[in-house]
């Protein structure tokens, strides 16, 4: 029988995650609006282990009483900086020592999951219509998408923030090789033979 984990349980298998991945992460937000939107970022980007985010221009900032409401208080678990320009926002990115990857629906944009994994990324995400600036799309080292499937083209920003995060995390994790420890947390796992 399959049964939920307990508190112990649940803490050995996140820091059996923990254990293995060893990519840095960081965000830097251009001009997302919205404080639902940001919090929520900053709900999945503690989740996902995020360095820190650097917020440009009008971006909302998460001591914004809606931004922590959907944050939920894990804006205490990622630094941030808040930058006039999304250019001062890449750049401290940069100094930071993270390549900068655009998410962009734009020419010349790859696949994400066909991006060659890097030791430090930070995503680019824009504005919640408008997407990225073109001063951002020109200072990214490069830029993706998220292949989508259905009628719709594109999806709200926090979610494709999440994705891409995660994606960011899986193909770390897929490149290492790593699995679940058969003893964390009642996972199992076969040996090839």
């Amino acid at each position: 029988m399959t049964r939920q984990l307990d508190s112990t349980g649940l803490k050995r298998l996140h820091r059996t995650w923990r254990r293995r991945t060893e990519g840095r992460a960081a965000l830097v937000l251009d001009n997302v609006q919205s404080p639902f939107n940001v919090g929520a970022i900053l709900r999945t980007a503690a989740a996902l282990r995020v360095e820190h985010l650097w917020l440009a221009g009008e971006a909302a900032a998460p001591t914004n009483a809606k931004t922590a409401k959907t944050a939920l208080g894990s804006e205490r678990y990622v630094g941030w900086t808040w930058c006039e320009t999304v250019g001062e926002a890449i750049a401290g990115a940069r100094a930071g020592g993270f390549r900068v990857v655009g998410l962009e629906l734009a020419e010349g944009a790859v696949p994400l999951h066909e991006l060659p994994p890097a030791p430090a990324t930070a995503l680019a995400i824009g504005h919640e219509d408008r997407g990225l600036s073109p001063a951002a799309l020109d200072a990214c080292d490069a830029v993706a998408f998220l292949p989508l499937l259905g009628r719709i083209g594109s999806l709200n920003v926090a979610t494709a923030t999440s994705i891409a995060l995660y994606e960011l995390r899986r193909t770390e994790w897929a490149g290492a090789g790593a699995a679940p420890d058969p003893g964390a947390a009642g996972t199992t796992a076969e040996t090839p033979g």
